[in-house]
């Protein structure tokens, strides 16, 4: 834990403390940023980082090992109303602290901790304000460790991908047939053989499904894949071991030799969108200009908007991307929140703009990975849509 930095950092925002709180482990952050791994989780407890001197534990008499290797005055309670009077103890002197909320919900990754704790701790006089910043300063960034786990998942689900492709041609020019499923099992292949897990498996998507953004083929619900088709696929996936960070890529097919007009063209500005978003991050870190999440997103969707499809991108640019692929950092979003948390060094996001229209869907995405003064895509840039019986994999 950098706790001499939390608390640097404490009293730069101008907070008395951050208390981290959970029960029944409804709080990974806590875990992550306090490096801890309790054996069972099974009564609430709370811990005390202030701005400046010891920090504080409460704890339950039957799980005293929770916060065992922790520093800090350890406190006891059993019953609740021990527990309020415990609180009320370590939070003695202290008006304004940061707990995992987030007013009104606009970031969820970060708004953990139930409504009924953060009543219990203002009815202590206790002012709480989102520990967002915190979280993304001290759990979001990567170690050069986390950036090279990356990179070897990419290569790994890159792989994933052009075997997807692949297992289409083959299929198709054998004649014997694939369907999403099919497609989708021959890229966990891949993912079996390089050591590579995911939390679900990949998308393999054709024609009306790829107009779905969280369209997953089932064995027993997966449409078949022929001549002509339009495929998508959405894979993402991280090593397996401890500490792994996500790689999240898509990109587009077609079932033919040449790509038809009406996909290249959608792509194109879907392309366009997601170059301009990179473009804007790189050379804002490379000025040192400040920029958050939302101007990001604005960027892609200005674009996407400009050229009449708004109405067609129905999510956020990007994602945090972490130890979950859904990552604690700043999201690229000013549509469906307002992500006002700035780009920060040692952070990673997708940009992945997309336009699903009737029939069809089209999207394209990156990851990019934020340094001190550059940012760069960690993997390769689909520069078209692959036409799946021209291309050699």
């Amino acid at each position: 834990m950098e706790f001499d930095q939390i608390q640097s950092t404490l009293r730069e925002k101008g907070l008395d403390g951050w208390l981290f709180y959970d029960h029944h482990h409804r709080d990974p952050i806590a875990y992550r940023v306090l490096k801890i791994n309790p054996p069972m989780f099974t009564r609430r407890w709370y811990y005390l980082i202030p701005a400046a001197g010891e920090p504080c534990k409460l704890i339950h008499r039957v799980e005293r090992q929770n916060l065992a290797g922790l520093p800090g005055r350890e406190l006891e309670y059993s019953s609740w109303k021990e527990q309020h009077e415990g609180l009320k103890k370590i939070l003695e002197g202290k008006s304004r602290i940061a707990m995992q909320y987030s007013a009104l919900n606009d970031i969820p990754y970060v708004g953990l901790v139930d409504a009924g704790t953060i009543e219990l701790v203002r009815s202590l006089g206790v002012e709480v304000v989102s520990s967002a910043d915190l979280v993304q300063l001290f759990e979001a960034r990567w170690s050069e460790d986390a950036l090279a786990s990356h990179l070897a998942a990419g290569k790994v689900v890159h792989a994933a991908v052009r075997a997807g492709f692949a297992a289409i041609q083959d299929a198709v020019r054998s004649g014997k047939g694939i369907t999403e499923y099919d497609a989708q099992q021959a890229m966990l292949r891949v993912f079996e053989g390089g050591g590579v897990v995911a939390d679900e498996g990949p998308v393999a998507a054709v024609n009306k499904n790829t107009a779905n953004p969280h369209y997953m083929p089932m064995r027993d619900r997966s449409l078949p894949i022929g001549v002509n088709d339009f495929v998508l696929l959405d894979v993402w996936g991280k090593l397996n071991k401890p500490g792994a960070v996500y790689f999240d890529i898509t990109w587009t097919g077609f079932v033919g030799v040449e790509v038809p007009r009406r996909y290249a063209e959608i792509f194109e500005i879907v392309r366009e969108a997601r170059d301009a978003a990179v473009d804007f991050v790189q050379a804002s870190m490379t000025s040192g200009r400040t920029i958050h999440g939302y101007e990001v997103d604005d960027v892609a969707r200005g674009i996407i908007n400009r050229r009449g499809y708004g109405q067609y991108f129905v999510h956020r640019t990007g994602h945090s991307i972490g130890e979950d692929v859904h990552g604690n950092g700043a999201n690229i979003d000013n549509f469906e929140t307002r992500d006002t948390r700035q780009i920060i060094p040692q952070t990673c996001f997708s940009i992945e703009p997309g336009i699903y229209l009737p029939g069809f869907g089209v999207r394209s995405e990156v990851n990019v990975f934020v340094e001190e003064s550059s940012a760069r895509v960690t993997g390769e840039i689909q520069p078209a849509i692959v036409p799946i019986l021209a291309a050699t994999y």
